[in-house]
């Protein structure tokens, strides 16, 4: 199993700079058996951080098998959150942009 940082790492390789133009948001991943992460998308930027970002704009709450499974494109996201793997909090129609943020 890699370990989270390696999956956010991932995800920051996959970045869609141009679909991140103009935005200023804060994605928070808690990981129930791992480190949190979070990832910052500004302006056509993407600036990983270790920790919880007092900023979230929303925060995602999984295990870091989903994390995995949805960054590799394995598991669906909607269908993650459908069956109780996935929540969040905050503004959670941010977290439908992940996938054109970081396309699979």
């Amino acid at each position: 199993m890699s370990s989270v940082a390696d999956i956010v790492q991932s995800m920051k390789a996959k970045f869609n700079a141009s679909a991140a133009a103009g935005l200023d948001l804060v994605f928070q991943f808690n990981i129930e058996d791992g480190e949190n992460h979070y990832l910052v998308v500004k302006d056509g930027t993407c600036d990983v951080q270790k920790g919880d970002s007092p900023d979230a704009s929303v925060t995602l709450i999984m295990d870091s098998a989903t994390l995995k499974g949805i960054t590799t494109g394995e598991t669906d996201g909607m269908q993650a959150f459908m069956g109780g793997k996935l929540r969040a909090e905050g503004d959670m129609m941010l977290a439908l942009k992940l996938t054109e943020l970081f396309p699979v």
